[in-house]
């Protein structure tokens, strides 16, 4: 007979999450959620140019099904698992999704559409889904952070190859989605125990390309939404599920965890509120070399090329292999997705004054990317290593960028927090604009204000169907190409 010892890992974050939904989450955890829920479905709706995203569509309405969930670009509601599916696929699938660090995981591209999946189905009102979805972040934050080894600066789960982000997505989702049902925390506890049999990602896309990484987060937030279904149905999981001998710490990290953060200050210290939205549709490493070239360009750093001499971005050495290796290619990105990767690029988008936040989704087009004056700027950039910059990765991405003139002149600009993080954050106004640029030319801007304005009030909200109903059918816009890679 098996000894456990009580309570285990998943047992204090179930106990957690049931509490959180009897009690209520700190209002600065509430705010933070709703902002959140505005920006993912903002993206979901931009994601549809995608052809990914259309093939995720009517896979989905393929499938059939009782009517239950909203899917984003699908007219008749789908089964929850599959709206799941869906808005998970497509809130990812532009990299514009938000960012914690150091652990480089995007929480909400899988927790918010399982948890607005399973309200839906389950008539949980708004309330319910703030405080289940500030649960399915926290704890996916917290499995993440297990994994991350301050030594190394990096992630255990990526030295292994995996995607944190897909599976500690999953759990979060589970989390989320068994609330949302009614579960509590045998429920909790149960729908986790499941939903590490289904967690998963492979990162190998990020190397030599495919789009299958786009699936991740909607088959992150499907499988918690499933695992939860299941768990009602009386399926159980194993209460050491986390570090058990052949656990989730087990599995994917080889024992190389610390519990630590799994469960130190839980209910108390929230990681939600510090979670880094990302004002640019762009690799995050990428961000403050656009606010650098912004800064140049009020300082009035020259934007000609026949005016400059060259212009050096410093980055942490680690970020290099991103977005500045090799030179060539990220001097002369082919598409505007190639473009997400480019320091060079992010400079010169900064410099020459972008849409949007400072550089918004026009500014990401395939002739853009080509443009003779963007290639000849590019041209002049060289990608370095910074020693300054090396001490304060990744709890940051900072950049320091400098313009040298032909006339001998040089500016300067240095950026060493992001923007969108707890040290810059976006204001409600700046995330408003951000789900206005992402919906615009698809949604009308009456039907936008009313889903913007529903959603920082989703407290109020009783049918969580009236946030999504308007967005099905969302979509119109001709599908655009592109490959993908994972973006931090």
């Amino acid at each position: 007979m098996t000894t456990i010892a009580s309570p285990t890992a998943a047992r204090r974050l179930a106990s957690f999450a049931s509490t959180a939904l009897a009690d209520g989450v700190p209002d600065e955890v509430a705010a933070s959620v709703r902002r959140r829920v505005l920006d993912v479905l903002g993206l979901c709706v931009a994601a549809y140019r995608l052809p990914t995203s259309h093939a995720i569509a009517a896979h989905v309405a393929d499938q059939g099904g009782r009517a239950e969930a909203t899917a984003i670009g699908v007219a008749a509601q789908v089964p929850a698992v599959g709206a799941a599916f869906v808005n998970g696929v497509l809130a990812h699938s532009l990299d514009y999704d938000d960012t914690h660090l150091p652990s480089v995981l995007h929480p909400s591209a899988s927790v918010v559409p399982a948890a607005l999946a399973a309200a839906q189905a389950s008539g949980a009102s708004g309330a319910d889904v703030v405080a289940a979805v500030a649960v399915g972040l926290e704890i996916t934050v917290r499995l993440g952070m297990a994994g991350y080894d301050s030594e190394l600066g990096n992630s255990v789960y990526f030295e292994h190859g995996q995607h944190a982000t897909s599976i500690c997505g999953a759990m979060g989702s589970a989390a989320a989605a068994a609330l949302l049902y009614g579960l509590g925390e045998e429920g909790v506890l149960n729908a986790m125990g499941v939903t590490a049999s289904f967690a998963s990602g492979v990162i190998e896309a990020n190397r030599t390309g495919g789009t299958v990484k786009r699936l991740h987060c909607g088959w992150a937030a499907q499988s918690g939404v499933t695992a939860a279904q299941l768990v009602r149905r009386g399926f159980t999981g194993p209460p050491t599920v986390l570090e058990g001998r052949f656990g989730f710490f087990q599995s994917f990290l080889r024992g190389q965890v610390d519990l630590d953060q799994v469960t130190d200050g839980l209910g108390e210290d929230w990681a939600v509120p510090g979670i880094f939205f990302k004002p640019y549709p762009a690799n995050h490493f990428t961000h403050t070399a656009i606010d650098a070239g912004l800064r140049l360009r009020a300082d009035g750093a020259p934007t000609d090329p026949a005016d400059v001499a060259s212009i050096e971005l410093r980055v942490p050495n680690a970020v290099i292999r991103t977005i500045g290796q090799p030179i060539e290619t990220k001097r002369a990105p082919e598409t505007g997705y190639q473009a997400q990767f480019s320091g060079p690029y992010a400079v010169v988008t900064g410099l020459l004054g972008g849409s949007g936040l400072g550089a918004g989704l026009a500014d990401y087009s395939d002739d853009l990317a080509a443009d003779p004056l963007r290639r000849a700027l590019m041209s002049t950039v060289d990608v370095v290593p910074d020693e300054r910059c090396d001490a304060i990765f990744p709890h940051q991405f900072p950049a320091v960028v400098t313009v040298r003139g032909t006339d001998g002149r040089e500016w300067t600009a240095e950026v060493l927090t992001n923007r969108g993080g707890p040290q810059r954050p976006l204001t409600d106004a700046e995330l408003a604009a951000k789900f206005t640029d992402n919906v615009a030319d698809r949604l009308p801007p009456e039907i936008a204000a009313s889903v913007r304005d529903l959603v920082l009030g989703l407290e109020d909200v009783t049918d969580v169907g009236e946030l999504l109903r308007p967005l099905a059918l969302a979509t119109d816009h001709t599908p655009t190409t592109g490959d993908d890679h994972d973006v931090p």
